[in-house]
């Protein structure tokens, strides 16, 4: 397959076997997101918190491993979750769809994207303007015009550096302070962290997990991982993903504890951060600094690629007829666009990650039961089914007040789901009728 080609951007025309299709999967969900709401949460669930987080995604890949398999063995011809859309959907469904994964896209995008301003504020000594535009130009450079084939060439780079800062860097401080030092600490000061009969925390729990499968479950550039998986591996690779993600969060909490014990903070945020003064070998400073850029590179150029082919693919795609260079011009020109979008907004707004993630939890939420519905169905699906996520999500966010944030994910969920019920139910009723 000639590289011009726009499938080539797409897929970069090879099949992942087990070890490379960990590899692709890892780099994309070891996101800014993973590192900036850690110590959110490590704060405020303590413990219990942080090992929920790591379930949040652990479990989440390894449930949609289920769905990946019937995937790749029920739409084989596919190259983007937008091919199974149209496949499955009448045009208002399809259209209403297609819009919804584009604008979550935009929000994931900037997760990553605030998370380097952040990082390029706490350790660098310049301006957060010109830094984040030389990182997204890096981004735009990988994802944005190389497209799959250059993220895959970077990809088992960015695997390495995560993992050797996330083993390295707490052996060492723990070699060198004790883990009874750093427990006492945190006895000390930080008592809280050690509660485990926190129902607040548990309940967190349940509904992270249920916010990171909806994240996945419409999150492109996965979908574009599950159509070049081999098929007889696919769910193997989801499975062994979720448990090796699992580590990164429980990784970054013992960081965490590392920074905090035996003495109080200010900031959240700059916790992470403060690990560069804790420090004290240059080489373990860069393989920090390494480790969180790379991890939020590698998931935004992921994130960029999987929106941009969807756009050129299934949006202006279906409206005309474009040759490969031609879909090749609308990406290079979309993908410019939402670099550049990303740069004002981040420099305008700073909201906080978990925050941010939790406020669109309604709507991964409310998409599960639609996505379910369409991924197993054997034909067209009605028009209510994914509108279903447009109701449950609305009526998430009207009872936000009421039901508070975590309450309200599961109101969206909820609804959604009871409507996607009905139909299912209705549908087998009058085919029993019929029969």
């Amino acid at each position: 397959m000639k590289r011009a080609n726009f499938p080539y951007f797409i897929n970069g025309s090879i099949t992942l076997g087990l070890s490379f299709g960990i590899v692709s999967l890892l780099a994309r969900w070891v996101t800014g997101n993973t590192i900036l709401s850690s110590p959110e949460t490590l704060i405020k669930y303590g413990l219990l918190g942080g090992i929920g987080y790591a379930l949040m995604g652990g479990l989440s890949l390894f449930l949609f491993g289920f769905l990946a398999k019937k995937i790749r063995r029920t739409f084989s011809g596919g190259l983007t979750i937008g091919d199974v859309l149209k496949e499955r959907l009448s045009p208002a469904g399809y259209w209403y769809m297609i819009s919804a994964l584009i604008l979550l896209s935009l929000n994931s995008m900037f997760v990553q994207a605030m998370g380097a301003g952040i990082l390029i504020h706490t350790i660098f000594p310049i301006p957060v303007f010109p830094g984040l535009a030389l990182f997204l130009a890096f981004c735009l450079f990988i994802g944005g015009i190389g497209g799959m084939r250059r993220i895959h060439k970077l990809a088992g780079i960015n695997v390495t550096l995560i993992f050797a800062a996330v083993i390295i860097i707490p052996l060492y401080f723990y070699i060198q302070e004790g883990v009874r030092t750093v427990f006492v600490g945190i006895k000390l000061y930080h008592p809280y962290i050690l509660f485990f009969k926190n129902k607040e925390a548990i309940w967190f729990l349940f509904t992270a997990i249920l916010v990171g499968f909806g994240q996945i479950v419409i999150d492109g550039a996965t979908w574009q991982r599950v159509f070049m998986l081999k098929k007889e591996k696919v769910q193997l690779t989801f499975a062994l993903t979720g448990l090796i993600w699992a580590t990164v969060p429980l990784a970054l909490s013992s960081l965490l504890m590392i920074i905090i014990f035996g003495r109080g903070y200010e900031n959240i945020y700059s916790l992470v951060f403060e690990l560069v003064d804790k420090i004290q070998p240059t080489i373990l400073i860069l393989l920090f600094v390494l480790f969180c850029f790379s991890a939020i590179s590698s998931a935004l150029s992921s994130e960029l690629q999987a929106t941009a082919a969807l756009f050129s693919k299934n949006v202006i795609g279906s409206v005309r007829s474009l040759t490969d260079s031609g879909h090749l011009r609308i990406v290079y020109i979309f993908s410019g666009l939402v670099c550049l979008f990303l740069l004002v907004a981040v420099s305008i707004l700073m909201p906080r990650p978990l925050e941010l993630l939790f406020f669109f939890g309604n709507v991964y939420a409310a998409m599960i039961p639609p996505m379910i519905y369409i991924i197993l169905s054997k034909n067209k699906v009605p028009s209510i089914i994914p509108f279903s996520s447009l109701i449950g999500g609305a009526g998430g966010y009207i009872l936000l007040a009421i039901a508070g944030d975590l309450n309200g994910i599961w109101v969206s969920f909820g609804l959604s789901f009871v409507l996607c019920l009905s139909v299912l139910v209705y549908k087998s009723f009058k085919n029993f009728l019929v029969g």
